[in-house]
């Protein structure tokens, strides 16, 4: 059985960088995991009007009011299978402010119904995002966000573009460098940019039987509706 990458992007996986093809094959299949480390040259967001729902994301590790440069970054890809038995992957992101830590974190599951990837957001996974996977004709790999939920309890409802935030991530391989590249923009249709950061990391990779999956990468809060 192939990643849910590879699932989610069919044959367009093929047209990837090795290196994010290889970055990207995180899966039970494979019993690998990635962490990977490295420094975000920049970290933004929007005007005033942005921080106090950005607190608010914070509150449950969804993006973050800080502003900074040169910040040690970490991002953790574990794979397992969630309560509902899916196949599930992490994206924890580690960012060390200045002043404080600060995390953003997400799990992502393939839909076999719309061949996509949906994309739970924070702790508790109360906001789910449909994901756009393509690979650029330089190899790198492009990520947008499209429909969104919000969920709790028996609460199931699409998010109003109006305060949706759509998500563009661009990563890449920089041969160069021998690093990898990622660019993140979330912008909101009426109201503009609203978060972001750029840099280069380096990854590693783990072999899942001999480290289990750390609890802190895993939400407090399991959606199990896709």
């Amino acid at each position: 059985m192939t990643s849910i990458f590879q699932r989610a992007m069919g044959a367009e996986f093929g047209r990837l960088h090795p290196k994010v093809q290889e970055r990207l094959s995180v899966s039970l299949a494979t019993g690998t995991a990635c962490v990977a480390t490295g420094v975000m040259s920049r970290i933004w967001h929007g005007g005033a009007y942005t921080v106090p729902f950005l607190y608010l994301g914070a509150s449950r590790n969804i993006l973050f009011p800080e502003q900074a440069a040169d910040v040690p970054f970490t991002i953790e890809n574990w794979p397992y299978l969630d309560r509902a038995g899916r196949e599930t992957v992490s994206f924890t992101r580690t960012f060390e402010l200045p002043h404080r830590r600060r995390r953003f974190d997400a799990t992502m599951v393939f839909d076999p119904a719309t061949a996509r990837l949906v994309d739970y957001l924070g702790t508790h996974q109360h906001v789910a995002a449909e994901l756009r996977l393509h690979a650029s004709a330089d190899g790198a790999l492009l990520i947008r966000s499209a429909a969104q939920r919000f969920r709790v309890r028996r609460l199931d409802m699409p998010v109003p573009a109006v305060v949706t935030g759509q998500a563009q991530v661009r990563e890449w391989y920089d041969d160069g460098a021998d690093a990898f590249c990622i660019d993140v923009r979330v912008t909101n249709r009426q109201f503009g940019p609203l978060f972001g950061y750029h840099g280069t990391f380096s990854a590693r990779y783990l072999n899942i039987e001999d480290v289990p999956v750390p609890t802190s990468v895993k939400p407090a809060r399991e959606e199990t509706r896709i």
